[in-house]
């Protein structure tokens, strides 16, 4: 397939979606949206071979929000209409790509550089690691255009930094740079802007190299952590170690354990 508003390239094990509309700081429209789910569900695709997803941007920023030329385009549109259904196209567009997201099996490293505004901010958070370069900002910018937050991200923020720092965020829409998003748990590292490409595939690397599908079930562990009780938790991590337990990665992990040796993964 041929894609216009992002960049998919597959390094070995690895798969590379960069957001690709670099003259608005790649603001997500519909087509971009449209595309960033195919390749998802490409990367998804169990005989894919991918073992990590990185997650970037092109140009001099990550994602600076919704295109809003592109969401008046379709209001004009469904206002003509009579069709103006919010809630419909929310549902039909961002939130598919955050579940998809959310339940890939395999670890996904977002690289942030420039701004992470808006419904881009939510994107770089799907990250279960966040890379950062210097220059990078994360801006709750909804309020700026008279908008609520949206994306899963009034889930997501609270349950990473506390509520009044997700509401400081939200209710100011202020700019956090990078050295005090990381300060504040948001983030996990922050690199000179040259290093973060590089970093982030190292990075990529190392998870592409580990037990996959022990990665897998770990993120969505984390994942249902945040409403799961004490009790739901333990069984959860019981019923993850009985489907780990068996697996090719296993057997050569406890094998190179007693061996002494770094063992080989091959995400089986």
């Amino acid at each position: 397939m041929t894609y216009q508003r992002i960049n998919f390239e597959i390094q070995g094990n690895i798969a590379i979606i960069e957001l690709n509309h670099p003259e608005v700081l790649n603001a997500v429209c519909e087509q971009m949206l449209n595309e960033l789910k195919l390749a998802v569900l490409k990367v998804a695709e169990p005989n894919s071979g991918i073992r990590c997803l990185l997650l970037t941007g092109a140009g001099r920023g990550f994602c600076s929000g919704a295109n809003l030329a592109d969401r008046k385009r379709r209001m004009d549109l469904e206002s003509a209409s009579k069709k103006v259904d919010i809630p419909f196209f929310l549902d039909d567009t961002y939130n598919p790509l955050f579940l998809l997201l959310k339940e890939l099996r395999m670890p996904i490293i977002t690289a942030i550089k420039g701004p992470a505004a808006g419904i881009g901010m939510t994107l770089s958070l799907m990250g279960d690691i966040v890379i950062a370069s210097e220059s990078a900002y994360f801006l709750q910018a909804f309020r700026n255009v008279g908008l609520i937050p949206d994306g899963g991200i009034t889930w997501l923020l609270p349950r990473l930094i506390g509520l009044a720092r997700a509401m400081e965020l939200s209710l100011l829409a202020e700019r956090l740079p990078a050295q005090k998003a990381l300060e504040w748990g948001l983030i996990n590292r922050v690199v000179p802007d040259n290093d973060l490409l590089p970093e982030a595939l190292k990075m990529a690397e190392n998870l592409a190299a580990g037990p996959t599908q022990a990665l897998a079930l770990m993120r969505q562990a984390y994942w249902k952590s945040f409403d799961n009780s004490h009790e739901q938790q333990l069984h959860l991590e019981s019923l993850g170690q009985q489907q780990t337990a068996s697996t090719e990665d296993a057997l050569e992990g406890g094998q190179a354990f007693l061996e002494k040796r770094k063992p080989v993964f091959k995400g089986k």
